[in-house]
């Protein structure tokens, strides 16, 4: 028996010793079971750091504002004051979003390493390498989240305060719409009758789905509540003409929310109307204006398609020029000018977004910016995905994701600011009248369910895409 005796790896005697697969090291009978409770003892630690760590994933979940990129904004929020408060929310919804898709994610290789240990813990079986394996896998997703490495804090400090963004590698969802649409007004071909359309081009959703739209050549705006098989006249519809009820080619409306009102680019008579309670009221004069378009402070824009700009008027203060907040340089391609600037949108920074019809592009005017930035095509008229043929409407999302009525090529196309090409989303099948096709589209409007709503101008009809 002496024969079988080997060194005993604790205790240094020569004695009967069995191996360990996990050190490969071997021990004493005695020794061995003081060794397997080490074991047992390092799997209990990794248990208490695995709860331990559930409950950090859960306290996060419940309380996301608690991260420290959160903090980081709130700081920056409390040194700028007011003038960013807007921008410190919005970076808020990005960092959330993107947070709860990192916990999501963790939460999944949370859960399966939590099956490996259960299954280990029943089975009794393991060693220094699953131990091992387990700590490792641990400390990864802990770095992961504590750390996200796909997001961080950027600053521009050139400017007087310094200006912050939520910089996320995770590309954000492509939404993606049914391709064959629904007529929702009109398409009962060209007519005045109140089931019929003709010539829509500005289309308005609400908060009720109800569609406004700037019935052109009937000189009209009519509303179709939602489902309706026909409209209702509720500005214009008296013939053409200048008088204060009457409306020659309107070509916009918007609703003003604040006021409950709309208001209408009455373009042939060069003014901005307003209709509230079905009384009228010129709230700018002399203008050549054809869009419309309203921020959440109330301000609204109108562009002045002959000067090749935008102004900006307040509220109820519409007795001087307004400001220029876009082109205003003469005519021309360059940065600080427009030709035939049409669709206007605003987002939450007042930045303004404007298709630049007849230079096949859509630029972008910061607020009080000198000059714009090119955020779709720009390349030429043309049908490649990095070109615009005379765009029309457009609607920014909020994650500035630009959708703009391509109408030289019937097809609503998507543009993400600072990418060289934009990708089709509905339409591009040619010119025609099926409900996969579009005609000249112009005005382009989302409901809160994200429906793209399009002025389908060729044919008379406001067609509905829902999203997937």
């Amino acid at each position: 028996m002496a024969n079988n005796k080997t060194l005993c790896f604790t205790c240094k005697k020569e004695k009967i010793t069995y191996p360990c697969e996990g050190c490969s090291q071997r021990f004493c009978f005695t020794d061995l079971a003081d060794h397997k409770q080490l074991l047992n003892d390092e799997l209990n630690r990794i248990i208490n750091n695995y709860d331990e760590f559930k409950q950090t994933i859960h306290e996060q979940k419940q309380n996301p504002h608690h991260h420290s990129l959160i903090k980081q904004i709130n700081q920056w929020e409390t040194t700028s004051i007011e003038k960013i408060q807007q921008k410190a929310q919005k970076c808020r919804k990005i960092v959330i979003s993107s947070l709860q898709t990192c916990i999501n994610d963790i939460e999944l290789k949370f859960h399966d390493l939590s099956k490996q240990i259960k299954q280990i813990h029943k089975e009794d079986e393991f060693n220094e390498i699953n131990l091992n394996h387990l700590t490792s896998q641990l400390r990864k997703i802990t770095e992961e989240f504590n750390n996200p490495s796909n997001m961080y804090i950027q600053q521009d400090s050139q400017s007087f305060i310094n200006e912050i963004s939520v910089i996320s590698s995770k590309k954000p969802k492509s939404n993606k719409w049914r391709q064959n649409a629904i007529t929702v007004a009109g398409g009962k071909g060209e007519g005045d009758e109140l089931n019929q359309l003709n010539g829509p081009l500005g289309v308005f959703i609400d908060k009720k789905k109800n569609i406004f739209i700037a019935d052109y050549y009937n000189h009209r705006i009519v509303e179709w509540k939602h489902d309706a098989k026909k409209g209702q006249i509720i500005a214009g519809g008296n013939g053409k003409g200048d008088r204060i009820d009457q409306l020659d080619r309107p070509t916009d409306v918007i609703i003003d929310r604040q006021n409950h009102s709309i208001i209408i680019a009455d373009r042939d008579n060069r003014r901005v109307i307003q209709w509230m309670n079905e009384k009228q009221k010129i709230l700018i004069h002399n203008i050549d204006c054809s869009r419309l378009a309203i921020d959440k402070h109330g301000f609204l824009y109108v562009n002045d398609y002959m000067n090749n700009e935008v102004r900006r008027w307040k509220m109820d203060e519409y007795n001087y020029e307004g400001i220029v907040v876009a082109g205003g340089n003469g005519e021309g391609n360059q940065l600080n000018q427009l030709n035939c600037p049409t669709y206007i949108f605003v987002d939450e920074d007042q930045s303004v977004y404007v298709t630049d019809r007849n230079n096949d592009r859509v630029m972008k005017w910061r607020k009080d910016a000198k000059e714009g930035i090119v955020v779709a095509g720009g390349n030429g008229q043309g049908r490649n995905l990095n070109q615009l043929s005379y765009p029309q409407g457009i609607v920014v999302d909020d994650l500035g994701q630009i959708y703009v009525a391509d109408r030289g090529n019937d097809r609503i196309m998507r543009w993400c600011e600072g990418k060289e090409a934009g990708e089709v989303v509905v339409g591009g099948n040619g010119e025609g009248n099926q409900s996969n096709q579009l005609y000249s589209p112009h005005g382009l409007s989302f409901d809160d369910e994200r429906n793209i709503y399009v002025a389908d101008w060729g044919n008379d009809r406001i067609q509905k895409f829902e999203i997937i």
